[in-house]
């Protein structure tokens, strides 16, 4: 079955979307000997697909990991400030895996990876929507106040956000564990919202995307995703 080249070198883990798209440019992908162009599809059960002169190679079977990622590691494969990365933690799960979204440095909990480039961009795009639940421990002088600000919260630094769920979890003199949950994944979203509503953020923990679960993995070690967390994924991508 014919696919774009930008999502069967995805596929590949060769590269991202965009990545590939940029590599097609550059003219280092070709098709059946030919220079491969930008929106060109191809086969890869009929055609010879290359990438830097290189046949590419679609793994047979897949791999789908969920990482406990600890506050200090870069959501990132390597790091040009050599500063520790997510990719250390799992280089016993076998292949090279890609994570899918981010979590800022200083932020903890569920990080799924894989080597399904397909799937990660699906899980990825706006339009699925898929809940992701965070643990955030936070100061403010009206912490009450701050959470109905919250709750209420249609914009973030003049651009519409989609309202966030918010719930009190424990309340101790000017801190408070709340949970939140929204489908977005604007660059640290939840941090710049509490910020605006007057907390500060001591500690923020992703504990579900949609039906997968961090639960009790420990931190900086990974498990492998279940059929149905899999199936999940596979679904996004439709």
């Amino acid at each position: 079955m014919k696919e774009r080249l930008q999502k069967l070198i995805s596929a590949g883990g060769i590269a991202s979307r965009r990545a590939a798209e940029g590599m097609i440019q550059e003219g280092r992908v070709t098709v059946n000997g030919a220079a491969a162009s930008l929106g060109m599809s191809a086969d890869p059960e009929t055609d010879e697909i290359l990438v830097d002169g290189k046949p590419l190679r679609l793994p047979t079977r897949r791999t789908y990991i969920v990482l406990n990622k600890p506050r200090g590691y870069v959501t990132t494969l390597r790091d040009d400030r050599g500063r520790p990365t997510v990719a250390e933690l799992v280089t016993d799960a076998g292949g090279r895996l890609y994570p899918v979204g981010r979590l800022d440095m200083d932020s903890e909990g569920l990080l799924i990876l894989t080597d399904d480039g397909a799937v990660a961009n699906a899980l990825m795009h706006p339009s699925h929507q898929v809940d992701k639940l965070y643990t955030v421990f936070v100061q403010g002088k009206d912490v009450p106040g701050s959470i109905t600000r919250l709750r209420a919260m249609d914009t973030l630094d003049g651009e519409p956000i989609s309202p966030a769920r918010v719930t009190m979890i424990e309340r101790k003199g000017d801190g408070a564990e709340i949970q939140i949950t929204i489908h977005e994944g604007k660059n640290r979203q939840i941090r710049r919202m509490c910020k605006a509503a007057g907390l500060h953020v001591s500690r923020l923990i992703r504990v579900a995307e949609g039906p997968v679960l961090l639960g009790e993995l420990p931190a900086g070690k990974w498990r492998r995703m279940t059929a149905d967390e899999i199936s999940f994924l596979k679904n996004c991508n439709k």
